[in-house]
């Protein structure tokens, strides 16, 4: 059974169950790590929402915006996006427990990248400068910093995403540190760490271009309508 994914497996023994005629006062259901797999999902998803309230009663208390919160949580958007195609376009498959734990790890991570682009550019508002104006600038100081923290985060999630393994013990002792990729670690901390890559690289580069121009549309926007109301 090992080119077969355990998810498509139970999709396969389900259907069939469900075609079967069971005898009557029988019931049949999954058990085991299907039905863990289930309670899993379930606490996950209760956490991500969580998470997602969290961090959104704590952007609006800051911003004092309901539009800027709105642009800044929409990088958890981006950052799940980047998951789907990093783990499609790689063929990884979607470990459930470990890829949602990264998903819910990406939400508090990835919108540390619009605030500090929303604040800048806000700061340069505050001094006078035009819409358009503050917002490239923002780009252009806070691009260095986001990049750098984003590719030193990614940078070190690799060697939990490859597997790599080194015996310290034997390093000290014979100065041979014995490194080798894979083992039973990489299947555990394999799936969070590639989500996390793909997540984080995704939102980080689509962050400096979305981010600027959802926020100049915002302000467009409150332009038009302020204009409006001083001509009623």
């Amino acid at each position: 059974m090992s080119d077969f994914n355990p998810n498509e497996v139970v999709a396969a023994v389900e259907s069939e169950l469900n075609q079967f005629n069971a005898p009557s006062g029988v019931n049949i259901r999954m058990g085991g790590e299907q039905e863990e797999q289930k309670e899993t999902m379930g606490f996950l998803g209760t956490a991500m929402g969580i998470s997602m309230i969290l961090i959104f009663l704590v952007l609006i208390t800051q911003f004092n915006s309901f539009s800027r919160t709105v642009i800044i949580m929409s990088e958890i958007l981006l950052s799940i996006t980047g998951v789907l195609l990093g783990i499609g376009i790689f063929n990884m498959d979607f470990v459930i427990v470990m890829t949602g734990i990264g998903i819910v790890a990406l939400a508090g991570i990835v919108v540390r990248n619009g605030i500090l682009l929303i604040e800048f550019a806000d700061i340069k508002l505050a001094e006078g400068m035009q819409p358009r104006e503050a917002l490239l600038e923002a780009g252009r100081t806070r691009m260095t910093p986001v990049i750098l923290t984003a590719t030193a985060t990614m940078l070190g999630l690799v060697p939990l995403a490859v597997g790599l393994n080194m015996d310290f013990a034997l390093l000290f002792q014979t100065g041979n540190p014995h490194i080798f990729f894979g083992g039973d670690s990489v299947a555990f901390w394999g799936p969070l760490s590639w989500t996390m890559i793909f997540g984080l690289g995704f939102a980080t580069v689509l962050t400096l271009i979305i981010v600027p121009v959802m926020m100049l549309m915002a302000l467009n926007r409150k332009e038009k309508i302020l204009k409006v109301m001083k001509k009623g």
